[in-house]
């Protein structure tokens, strides 16, 4: 199967799955299109290109309810799909599962899928958890698994059904219980640079000027707190003590063809 141009499809707040889909995009040595999903949902499009690399963030084990939103506004007659998820170093759970099931349901024929590790959104100086990450090790795994997507294609084509890990019924996503990052307006000097990055619109500036975070919109991705030049936002959460004492040992991606 011959390709000749592929589309890039991510939802990456904190830019982990963007970096991951250029990386595979790197090994396959083909020409490429960009649809970032992250802060604004798409027209319905239908994808002509042969080969589409979808790469979402895991949020407790499954994939975003907004990723999920605007992921359906793309289909396909039958073209191939490549469905990665990136998570912080805990597990990935049935994410991988549910987004190869997302896009086979969008007209999607998976030919490859993949899980990598990227920096957790609750990771902080004083309690990394993953941090740094996708580092080099990762982007070269990424760049080594776009080479051998290219030859199987190469020489299989679209034969031969992707099985990937998770089960079914998909792990229950928790209860949202609506926070929001804290606002230091001692450090805060308005650049706005975090209401740039917000994929859902969850930041305000109100009439008198001050800075105000809807915490039934933020989708807790820390986007705005990883971003901020002058680190006036934080989030704190009772997990991040939890997720950096218990899964501090390096996880490693994991391929499945």
């Amino acid at each position: 199967m011959k390709v000749n141009l592929i589309r890039l499809l991510y939802f990456s707040p904190t830019r982990t799955s963007a970096k991951i889909t250029h990386a595979i995009a790197e090994g396959m040595k083909v020409p490429y299109v960009e649809s970032d999903i992250t802060y604004s949902s798409a027209s319905s499009l239908n994808v002509v290109e042969e080969l589409t690399v979808i790469a979402v963030p895991v949020y407790g084990g499954r994939v975003p309810d907004t990723a999920i939103a605007r992921l359906k506004q793309f289909r396909s007659d039958g073209k191939a799909a490549v469905p990665v998820v990136i998570y912080g170093n805990r597990d990935y759970d049935d994410a991988l599962l549910e987004l190869n099931d997302l896009v086979k349901s969008s007209g999607f024929i998976p030919v490859a899928s993949g899980a990598f590790i990227g920096e957790h959104s609750f990771s902080r100086k004083n309690l990394p958890i993953a941090a740094g990450r996708p580092d080099e090790k990762d982007i070269q795994a990424a760049v080594q698994f776009g080479e051998a997507i290219r030859k199987k294609l190469d020489s299989d084509g679209l034969s031969g059904a992707v099985q990937v890990k998770g089960n079914y019924p998909y792990k229950e996503k928790n209860p949202s219980v609506p926070k929001a990052p804290f606002i230091d307006g001692h450090k805060c000097t308005r650049c706005d640079a975090c209401i740039d990055v917000c994929p859902v619109e969850a930041i305000l500036i109100e009439a008198d000027g001050e800075m105000v975070n809807d915490p039934a919109r933020c989708i807790q991705c820390c986007a705005c707190v990883k971003q901020c030049p002058e680190e006036a936002r934080s989030f704190d959460s009772p997990f991040a003590l939890v997720l950096f004492e218990k899964f501090k040992t390096r996880r490693e991606p994991e391929l499945f063809f």
